[in-house]
C-alpha cells in the first residue's frame, strides 16, 4: 500500500480511539503496510495538522499516537464538554512528583522527603488512576511498591518516563552571595508581594488533607 493510501486509514483509527494506539497495534491492523510505512504516514499526518488554524493535533502520547484538541481552543472545548480540569492539593502534586522521579517506591521513603504522613494523598492518587500498586518491597512488613499510570503519562502529555524534565532543568537558581545595602530594601519589597501571592496559591489549590486523621492505606497491615 501507498503511503497516500495509508494516511487515511491511519486518521480514521487514531480519530475513533477514546486512547493512545501503540504502534504495535497499528501494524496489527495494517499487516499490508510495513513500519517504516505506518511511521511515514504518521509524520504526514503530524505536519498536516501543525497547522496553526487546525484545532486538533497528533501527538505521541503515553507509548501511542492520538488526536487532541490544541490548548489553545480550550476555553471554548470546555463550554461543550462542560467538564473540570482535573486538579490537584500541592500535597498531591508533591507526592505525585516523588513518585514519578523515585519509582519504583514505597511509603516510607516518601514520607520521609515529605516530612509527614502520605497515607490520605497515596489514596487519592491511587483513586484517580495516577499510581498504581507494582508490588511488595521483600523488606519486613513487605511495604507496597508505588510507581506511575498510563493516565500519569496522558494527563501531563509524556510519550514516556524518560521524558520528564531534568531535575536540574528546573530548581531554581541560586541566591547571590552577597546583596548590596542599596538592594536589600529592593529585596525585601519584592519579598513580601512574592509571599503575599504564594499565600493566596497555597490557599486556592491546597486541601485540608494533612489535617484529617490518618486514614490507614493499603500497605498498612
Amino acid at each position: 500500500m501507498e503511503n497516500l493510501e495509508i494516511k487515511p486509514i491511519l486518521e480514521g483509527l487514531l480519530f475513533v480511539s477514546e486512547s493512545p494506539v501503540r504502534l504495535e497495534t497499528l501494524l496489527e491492523i495494517l499487516p499490508e503496510a510495513n513500519k517504516e510505512a505506518i511511521l511515514e504516514a504518521i509524520h504526514r499526518i503530524q505536519t498536516e495538522y501543525e497547522d496553526d488554524f487546525k484545532g486538533v493535533e497528533l501527538v505521541e502520547v503515553a507509548g501511542g499516537y492520538q488526536f487532541r484538541t490544541k490548548s489553545k481552543w480550550a476555553e471554548w472545548i470546555q463550554r461543550l464538554k462542560k467538564t473540570k480540569p482535573v486538579k490537584l492539593s500541592r500535597s498531591a502534586l508533591e507526592t505525585l512528583a516523588i513518585v514519578a522521579y523515585r519509582q519504583p517506591v514505597i511509603r516510607p521513603e516518601i514520607e520521609e522527603i515529605r516530612g509527614v504522613d502520605s497515607g490520605w494523598v497515596l489514596r487519592t492518587l491511587f483513586e484517580k488512576d495516577l499510581i498504581r500498586m507494582m508490588g511488595r518491597k521483600d523488606i519486613p512488613g513487605r511495604p507496597i511498591v508505588y510507581g506511575t499510570t498510563k493516565t500519569f503519562l496522558e494527563l501531563f502529555g509524556f510519550n514516556a518516563l524518560s521524558d520528564l524534565p531534568n531535575l536540574k532543568e528546573i530548581q531554581p537558581p541560586s541566591a547571590p552571595e552577597e546583596i548590596s545595602k542599596e538592594e536589600i530594601p529592593k529585596v525585601e519589597d519584592k519579598a513580601e508581594v512574592q509571599g503575599g501571592v504564594e499565600r493566596d496559591v497555597e490557599i486556592a489549590t491546597e486541601t485540608k488533607e494533612e489535617s484529617k486523621p490518618d486514614i490507614r492505606s493499603h500497605d498498612d497491615p
